[in-house]
């Protein structure tokens, strides 16, 4: 093993785009890392690999750095969550079986209307609506959650939850075993493609701005390879950078297409990358604003009140003790490393604060250390803005 090699594991996902093109443009290697990079088949398997030590950093939802450092899934480990991969970037989807039954029940076959949408689905349920999700501590349940909840006709009775890994869920929807799913790109357009399902909503359209994927390193690794950790941070931050110019992105479709990767056709990656999304085999391209973020408007920090949000779901799920819980959340985000790693070299960093973040409801011009940060809204569908400094449990 080099003194300079780095083991990182992925799921094959869109957003597993920054870790790829660090590789294989020679990103890693520019700041002398020889990043191997390791596919696996679902969260459970990549969480156990990370906890084990077989693989040193993961492609993780941002939930899991905090549900096994608070001993929520699999083996208690701290994991630290060094920088934010992306933000968005899944869909939710149905049956056809179910999306006629929303049809006719008043449903006009949108892609952008949470209230509306939801109405319609529980007019229409059956009696129980299996939902997958691809892992149970992930943006995606919390998302559905913070969604679904708040419905006209929901009863948490009559939802079952099912875990299914993403590259098995357009199957299940096609062997009947799910009426509903939320899965990350490319996956949703794949069960289009493959299973007839209906895509609903993006789940932009439930947070504009939901941390996604964050990239996640055992705690006692990185204090062990501080050097490594800050020259990661730097290589992953300009292959974000690359993937957010247009021009990149038919190569961004080619690379990721290939076997080692994501093994699928450009047709079902491009969507997500472009924002034109076909929610129906018979219907042109829908535009997605903010569909899929990697790297503007600061979307890389891995901001700590994030973070607390994040705890907070987990504390209601499992009642936990709030200042424990906020405390961990606090520690395992770890903005510290990324000033570190990227102040040197001149990036525009959020003020000291880390409280400019909340109550956004258009781009805003924030207060940073050299003057030029932007960043955009942050607007939850129900006209809740997120505006938490993680030291109360937020009101939303």
């Amino acid at each position: 093993m080099t003194s300079r090699l780095v083991r990182c594991g992925y799921l094959p996902l869109v957003d597993c785009a920054p870790l790829v093109i660090a590789q294989e443009l020679k990103f890693a290697a520019q700041e002398s890392l020889e990043l191997e990079l390791f596919k696996q088949p679902s969260w459970s398997a990549l969480r156990d690999r990370l906890a084990f030590g077989e693989i040193d950093v993961a492609h993780v939802l941002s939930p899991m750095p905090l549900a096994m450092s608070l001993g929520l899934s699999g083996m208690h480990t701290q994991i630290d969550a060094l920088m934010v991969l992306s933000m968005n970037g899944t869909v939710i989807g149905v049956s056809d079986a179910l999306a006629a039954r929303m049809q006719d029940a008043g449903w006009q076959g949108g892609f952008d209307d949470p209230q509306q949408t939801s109405a319609r689905l529980f007019a229409a349920k059956p009696d129980r609506l299996r939902i997958g999700v691809p892992f149970p501590f992930s943006m995606h349940r919390m998302l559905l959650d913070y969604w679904l909840s708040q419905a006209e006709g929901f009863e948490a009775s009559a939802v079952e939850i099912i875990t299914i890994p993403p590259p098995q869920m357009a199957a299940a929807v096609r062997d009947g075993r799910l009426d509903m799913f939320c899965v990350g790109e490319p996956w949703g357009t794949v069960a289009v493609q493959q299973s007839q399902a209906a895509l609903i909503l993006p789940g932009s359209a439930i947070w504009q701005a939901a941390p996604e994927k964050v990239l996640g390193a055992r705690h006692d690794w990185v204090e062990a390879n501080k050097n490594k950790s800050l020259a990661l941070i730097r290589a992953i931050y300009k292959a974000t950078a690359w993937l957010q110019k247009p021009e990149n992105l038919p190569l961004a479709v080619e690379i990721l297409a290939r076997s080692q990767h994501l093994d699928l056709p450009d047709h079902a990656i491009d969507p997500a990358l472009s924002g034109n999304i076909v929610p129906r085999e018979d219907m042109a391209p829908i535009t997605s604003d903010r569909f899929l973020n990697f790297h503007a408007q600061s979307a890389n920090f891995p901001w700590r009140s994030q973070a607390c949000w994040i705890a907070s779901r987990l504390m209601r799920w499992h009642d936990l003790d709030p200042d424990h819980a906020l405390q961990v959340a606090r520690a395992r985000f770890r903005p510290d490393l990324y000033r570190e790693a990227l102040s040197p070299f001149g990036v525009d960093m959020p003020g000291a604060s880390e409280r400019v973040e909340g109550a956004m409801r258009h781009n805003t011009a924030v207060a940073s250390t050299k003057g030029e940060m932007i960043l955009g809204p942050d607007r939850f569908f129900d006209g809740q803005l997120f505006d938490f400094d993680g030291d109360q449990l937020p009101q939303i």
